[in-house]
């Protein structure tokens, strides 16, 4: 498959932040005009947040209701739009499991001829008075999903993923130069600090690009971003709906890793248990 051209300053990113309902319809209402908008800023590659499909709080067995396939309606609404505007889009959706009381909370990266990428959730949000694990099935570990946009590879992971080093360290050894991370990053006492710290330590430990897509508040933190390999915001989203946009530079990650050669000089590999 063809690859998705680059611009001058590299892959143009957009973030954007949405609060999915418990109205699937709306919600790929939702995507398509903020997809529609974020072309218009520039973007190739589009990152929208966990659980994009269908979402509801707190979680019930609605969701194993409205779950789908990878070729059911959202899926297919990405694909479409991907071919509309010949950009990547990325997004989170609950995904059909292997039996009836659970779901997947699943990631896919999606061009106009395709499914590229399909990640699982690896780590279930068993945390902060939250039980995730009751209604999700949890993903295989071991797996890197990774996708190429002219020349960069991108690598998926999920929202409480991005507390363990591990996740994003696999997607390195496979290769790749940018993390893109869905996400409803709950709301909570100091919530807000980690989603924004852990998001800056995944880039610099990694000296890769971080792209993070969150819900609004009042249930996530907001706060969507795009981050550099050396750990800076390039550009981001309030507490509030809102896209951003920068661009991914495959320049700027080799002149990072030629002054910071973590990634070759360490001495520890990642292995699942």
């Amino acid at each position: 498959m063809s690859e998705t051209p680059a611009g001058p300053v590299g892959v143009p990113v957009a973030v954007c932040q949405f609060s999915p309902t418990a109205s699937r319809a709306e919600n790929r209402e939702t995507i398509a005009r903020l997809a529609a908008d974020a072309v218009a800023r520039g973007a190739r590659l589009i990152v929208f947040p966990e659980y994009s499909s269908y979402f509801v709080d707190p979680m019930d067995a609605t969701l194993a209701d409205n779950a789908e396939t990878l070729d059911g309606d959202f899926v297919s609404t990405l694909t479409a739009l991907a071919a509309d505007y010949g950009v990547v889009i990325v997004a989170g959706l609950v995904e059909r499991a292997s039996d009836a009381a659970h779901v997947r909370n699943t990631v896919v990266a999606v061009r106009g001829d395709g499914i590229l990428a399909v990640y699982r959730k690896q780590h279930l949000y068993d945390a902060f008075g939250q039980t995730e694990s009751e209604w999700i099935e949890a993903g295989e570990t071991g797996t890197a999903a990774t996708f190429e946009i002219a020349g960069i590879r991108f690598g998926l992971m999920t929202c409480y993923d991005l507390r363990f080093p591990e996740v994003s360290r696999t997607l390195i050894d496979a290769g790749a130069d940018a993390l893109v991370v869905p996400a409803e990053w709950v709301r909570g006492p100091l919530k807000e600090q980690h989603w924004t710290t852990l998001l800056a330590a995944r880039a610099i430990e990694n000296t890769a690009y971080v792209i993070g897509a969150d819900h609004p508040t009042p249930i996530g933190v907001g706060h969507s971003q795009i981050v550099d390999p050396q750990g800076v915001v390039l550009a981001g989203v309030g507490t509030a709906e809102g896209i951003a946009v920068a661009a991914v530079e495959r320049v700027v990650i080799d002149r990072v890793r030629a002054v910071n050669p973590s990634l070759r000089v360490r001495r520890y590999a990642v292995v699942p248990r």
